[in-house]
């Protein structure tokens, strides 16, 4: 079929006509010249007018045999997406129906959406489009058309913008065209996105095949004749066609398997089509007889079809002069499924499938619907695509003779759920091939596969959510841990963030009162009604910690910025004088006493890190209690010079000075060691604090031009007189210039 450019429907009628089959053409004409009217005076990057994309969709739709409203979702495809301020669903729906309206909606990106970046608006436009999807898998089939001519007129575009369509079309439309069994668009889409992420790989397999081809022109048509006077003979219906392997199929083979061109063994191969299942299995006695196999090369995908409905026999042969070559023998309604996968039923079943059957041709769409639902980390969304559905299979049997289709790399409890989810909640064991293997066994093709269970085990460990593999049984896993153990997961959700909130704020842990202020803002943002359901959603692993944490980290801030806007801002120390109090309060184990109070809730600033012994004073914050700093910090000297905080400046000392008696506690201090860039420089710096028995919490180094580095630690010390003989240690090492008293 030509690829011209055409801004009328008359190719796209004949088309209609050629297929025989009872078409609404006024109904397309009039969606045709309703999108005509919408687009008008909009063109592409080509510069050729916008029409002209709709048309060529409709084409190729037109290609697939579906139905009328396929072919006018196709022609309004772009409307309510590209000219919002003209149209809209409703109008769609009021001129053309419910059903091309779903469509259309279907095929709409959310252009409103509100999202960090692009990434999660591109994911986030994915799962609209499977949804819509499950609900009718016409969507899907329009929107493959719809990037199959986007990659074909490709060449316009930017570099940059070519190679991000091509990955996305590798990456996501081949591989759903790949899982709905339609391979004449899957291989020209995987072709022609090829051609722009490795352009010189692609020329030198499409020149291999030019040259092997035009090698053994005359085998391959040798190998036709003897083959057809083969099945003549026998009295056999059929039909011959040769196929050379897809340049995508041998690079792939090439660069994932390290293998050279001369080992691709199914360069070759001859299709032949015949009428019942039965001769395709006489056909392969036939090619047998007259050709030496290759062992391990034989499979039966009509016994055991592919999840994606394909159905073949495949054999790979010695030919003439030790040429090998595959031979695949289906049926003609085969041939047709495994060109178009589903949307071939159009075709077969007059579009009176049943919905039972489509539906379980599709049941990998709902499982994936089902995973998602209340899942909000669109990055679990794409690990289920590439898991459930873009990822090579394994087919492994019940006992009963069962099949069960698996990502590659599934294990026992991705089975056990595969089966049923109370297989999986009860499940304590599985044999495989009647031998006992270890839960995270990885499956392999032809294993029969026996589930242990137990009536009185308690469920699903918390574990198991790291060794599955595949998104539906993570879900279901989630799901029971959602509902049979909502106050477990409370405090494990909390009891995780806490930790980070640990990690970020250091000993400045906010109180239950600051907690709940930073909790609430996070859940909302994450569609949660309360902070509950949220430690429930992180307990049970509806939403995974790293995408919160960029969220809390930015709340914690808010906060440390708010004390710090309280804080004054810098000049002489003695502009506010301090009252002084008396120093002989007993201790309570090395804290600090504040006017004249001790037990305070006070916290260390991190500008300065005062020690025991250090001369200290405390300022009240709004909601952090006292925040203690050393007193020629220059955050104090700054902020005591404005009046109007004079109030809130408390005199404040240690409960036990620095060396009297034993203090226990151990803060943190800074050291930034100014030294030559050396080898061995930081393991001599760690054997000598390892000899004093300090500990070593935080290390970086950073290395300048001028042959020296800087090495900043934080380690744990007991006062400022233990700091200082740190320090005078330090020192006598070899290469150490400097030792400055700072903070990372």
């Amino acid at each position: 079929m030509s690829q011209g450019v055409h801004t009328d429907i008359s190719r796209l009628l004949e088309i209609l006509r050629a297929t025989g089959k009872k078409y609404d053409l006024e109904k397309i004409k009039q969606a045709f010249e309703y999108a005509r009217e919408l687009h008008c005076g909009q063109f592409r990057v080509s510069g050729e007018e916008y029409i002209s994309h709709p048309i060529a969709v409709a084409e190729i739709v037109a290609g697939l045999e579906l139905d009328t409203d396929s072919i006018c979702a196709a022609l309004l495809h772009d409307t309510v997406e590209d000219c919002s301020e003209k149209t809209d669903l409703k109008i769609i729906e009021k001129m053309f129906g419910a059903d091309v309206a779903v469509l259309v909606d279907g095929l709409t990106k959310i252009v409103l959406l509100r999202v960090e970046d692009k990434e999660e608006a591109h994911i986030e436009n994915l799962r609209k489009m499977l949804l819509a999807m499950s609900k009718d898998v016409r969507v899907i089939f329009i929107k493959l058309c719809d990037r199959l001519h986007n990659m074909r007129t490709l060449n316009v575009k930017p570099d940059n913008k070519r190679r991000l369509t091509a990955l996305e079309t590798m990456h996501v439309y081949a591989p759903l065209a790949h899982r709905l069994g339609m391979q004449r668009i899957k291989q020209e889409l995987e072709n022609l996105s090829l051609q722009y992420l490795d352009p010189i790989g692609f020329e030198e397999i499409r020149n291999h095949i030019e040259e092997k081809y035009g090698q053994n022109l005359n085998f391959i048509e040798s190998i036709r004749a003897s083959v057809s006077r083969k099945m003549e003979e026998n009295k056999i219906s059929f039909t011959l066609e040769g196929r050379i392997k897809s340049v995508y199929s041998i690079y792939r083979k090439m660069y994932n398997q390290n293998k050279s061109f001369d080992e691709i063994y199914d360069f070759y191969a001859l299709r032949i089509i015949v009428e019942t299942e039965l001769e395709c299995y006489t056909a392969l006695g036939l090619i047998h007889e007259m050709f030496n196999s290759i062992p391990g090369r034989f499979k039966d995908y009509i016994s055991t079809p592919k999840p994606n409905m394909y159905r073949s026999l495949h054999t790979t042969v010695i030919g003439r002069d030790g040429i090998p070559f595959e031979v695949q023998i289906r049926t003609r309604e085969m041939h047709h499924i495994a060109e178009y996968g589903i949307a071939a039923h159009w075709k077969y079943k007059s579009g009176a499938t049943s919905k039972e059957e489509m539906d379980k041709k599709l049941a990998w769409i709902a499982s994936l619907i089902e995973t998602e639902e209340g899942e909000r980390d669109p990055d679990a969304f794409m690990n289920a695509l590439k898991t459930d559905i873009f990822h090579d299979e394994v087919f492994v049997f019940t006992p009963k003779g069962d099949v069960i289709a698996l990502p590659n790399g599934a294990n026992l409890i991705d089975f056990a759920y595969a089966v049923h989810s109370a297989v999986g909640n009860k499940m304590i064991g599985g044999k495989i091939n009647g031998m006992i293997v270890p839960i995270d066994h990885a499956l392999q093709n032809g294993e029969i596969v026996e589930i242990l269970t137990s009536s009185s085990t308690k469920g699903p460990s918390r574990d198991w959510l790291s060794i599955v593999k595949t998104s539906s049984a993570r879900a279901k896993i989630r799901a029971w841990f959602k509902k049979e153990k909502r106050s477990d997961n409370i405090a494990v959700g909390r009891s995780t963030i806490d930790a980070e909130l640990r990690k970020i704020c250091g000993k400045a842990m906010p109180t239950e009162t600051q907690k709940e202020e930073l909790i609430q803002p996070i859940s909302t943002r994450f569609g949660y009604n309360s902070t509950e359901d949220f430690y429930n959603a992180i307990g049970y692993g509806g939403l995974s910690v790293s995408k919160v944490l960029k969220k809390l980290q930015d709340e914690c801030a808010k906060l440390i910025r708010s004390e710090a806007e309280e804080q004054p801002a810098i000049t002489v120390p003695d502009q506010v004088p301090i009252k002084p109090i008396q120093k002989h309060l007993r201790s309570n184990g090395g804290g600090i006493v504040v006017d004249g109070e001790y037990g305070c809730m006070v916290k260390f600033a991190k500008c300065c890190n005062p020690l025991p012994g250090d001369d200290v004073i405390g300022f009240v914050t709004k909601g952090f209690g006292i925040s203690i700093h050393k007193t020629d910090c220059p955050n104090v000297i700054q902020g005591r010079k404005n009046p109007e905080n004079a109030d809130r400046w408390k005199e404040a000392f240690w409960e036990l000075p620095a060396g009297a008696g034993e203090n226990h506690s151990i803060y943190e201090a800074f050291l930034q060691i100014y030294g030559d860039d050396r080898i061995g420089m930081l393991a001599d710096i760690t054997v000598a604090l390892a000899d004093m028995r300090v500990s070593i919490l935080q290390v970086n180094v950073v290395h300048r031009d001028n042959d020296d580095s800087i090495i900043n630690l934080k380690i744990g010390c007991k006062n400022i007189d233990h700091y200082n003989s740190i320090v005078s240690r330090l020192r006598t090492l070899n290469g150490v210039n400097r030792i400055a008293r700072g903070f990372m």
